[in-house]
């Protein structure tokens, strides 16, 4: 199955209602779309309680992709708010229970950022993250170019393959060893990621600027790029069962958009979605 669906569900003002509560903006979005991102969970381990809600409000086949908290992946300024490594990743799998209960989720991600490169430590450490998570199924994304360089890209699908990581296929902007190549490989049979960060690549060269987070994400996908993704995604159908598709192109609310595209290009329709509020005024 193919689940498509966006980052988040705050931001995409199109989705909803007039005046609508953000506090039931999830319930409409699970009418739009299978599948969402918990990018909040990258700035904060979510209390349990949050996720008992998220799970209330979406239809028993909606799938979460669980963000990681970025002191697991490096992003992290500072001293985290933790006595040992151990003990964050604990309190985050301990956060990951209302999901697991509920067969809601589909797979954390593991985000790295730019200044991770592929290296020894570097390679352990993705061991350790692996064992600590347990059979919890998780995804991979690099952003530094060196594990795809050709000297380890073979290596580095072979490790994810080794080690169970689900693989994060990336389309980015190519700017240098901060970004990666779109790689159309699956590393586990059973699924697959695919995140669109949009081809933005003024803004994402402005990591200093101001407002950088408004314009990293400052693209919308044409009709032509997003049909050869189509193409590419029903290839990597015909080799991986579940495939979760999801469109971070954010800052211009370009997301939901290119997602419903992306629905229709794939002549997909989902019949479970949650039912929609009528918008009258």
């Amino acid at each position: 199955m193919i689940y498509i669906g966006v980052t988040g569900w705050g931001d995409h003002d199109g989705l909803y209602p007039a005046q609508i509560s953000p506090r039931d903006k999830l319930k409409e979005y699970a009418g739009h779309f299978p599948t969402v991102e918990v990018d909040a969970a990258f700035y904060a381990i979510q209390p349990k309680r949050n996720a008992e809600k998220w799970v209330k409000d979406t239809p028993d086949s909606f799938q979460f992709i669980v963000k990681t908290y970025q002191g697991m992946t490096g992003h992290q300024r500072g001293e985290i708010p933790f006595e040992t490594k151990q003990e964050m990743f604990e309190a985050f799998k301990d956060s990951l229970e209302p999901y697991m209960e509920h067969n809601k989720l589909a797979m954390v991600l593991f985000q790295f950022p730019p200044w991770f490169d592929c290296k020894r430590e570097n390679v352990e450490y993705l061991r350790w993250c692996k064992r600590q998570m347990g059979e919890i199924p998780c995804a991979l994304e690099f952003r530094h170019q060196s594990w795809f360089e050709p000297v380890f890209h073979q290596k580095t699908l072979k490790f994810m393959t080794e080690e169970n990581w689900i693989h994060s296929i990336c389309d980015e902007p190519q700017s240098g060893e901060g970004s990666i190549p779109a790689v159309l490989e699956t590393t586990c049979q059973d699924k697959l990621l695919i995140r669109f960060h949009g081809r933005n690549v003024h803004g994402w060269q402005q990591r200093n600027a101001e407002n950088w987070r408004e314009v990293r994400y400052l693209y919308r996908y044409n009709h032509q790029e997003l049909s050869e993704w189509a193409n590419s995604i029903r290839k990597l159908a015909m080799e991986c069962k579940n495939i979760y598709v999801l469109f971070n192109n954010n800052s211009g609310g370009d997301a939901a958009d290119n997602a419903k595209q992306m629905i229709e290009l794939l002549g997909l329709e989902y019949e479970d979605l949650a039912p929609r509020q009528l918008d009258l005024f």
